[in-house]
């Protein structure tokens, strides 16, 4: 099984997003007996909170189903995991400082787009902050596509 896990501050909004939309596609690609995918946030301010109303909103308008609550990040969930995925540096840092173990890769989520040359950015802003959801669905899609196509590869997934 690969695992996959996102990470933002709170895991409200942008972890969440990418965790529905990677599941999604995961599932429509006939995967989901291969890769798990599961998100957690740096910060402890929203544990057991479901996802902001704008990560729900945008998530039911492309009929993507999202039903998780926000959890705290733990060194066990980066052991392991195949891929940790922070959206900002900031994330990044936070995931460093926590102590990375196991034999994850762990970087910047849009690094993979970024390489596909589907996004000109590495980091997802945070749509908490100025409701900039629409947005972030757009570069976690990207971001999520061609994720998926990397661990395909990288995993001789079909």
């Amino acid at each position: 099984m690969i695992r996959v896990l996102f990470v933002c501050m709170g895991n409200i909004c942008r972890s969440p997003m990418a965790e529905a939309v990677f599941a999604d596609m995961v599932a429509k690609a006939g995967l989901s007996n291969e890769i798990e995918v599961d998100s957690v946030g740096i910060g402890s301010w929203h544990v057991g909170e479901p996802a902001h109303r704008g990560t729900l909103a945008i998530l039911k308008q492309n009929n993507i189903p999202y039903n998780g609550r926000a959890r705290q990040i733990a060194k066990a969930d980066i052991e392991r995991s195949d891929y940790v995925l922070a959206m900002d540096r900031e994330t990044l840092s936070g995931i460093w400082r926590l102590g990375a173990g196991g034999n994850a890769e762990i970087g910047l989520f849009l690094r993979y787009a970024q390489a596909r040359g589907t996004v000109d950015m590495d980091e997802v802003p945070d749509p908490y902050y100025d409701n900039t959801f629409d947005r972030a669905y757009s570069l976690i899609t990207r971001g999520c596509e061609a994720l998926l196509d990397h661990i395909r590869r990288e995993h001789a997934l079909a």
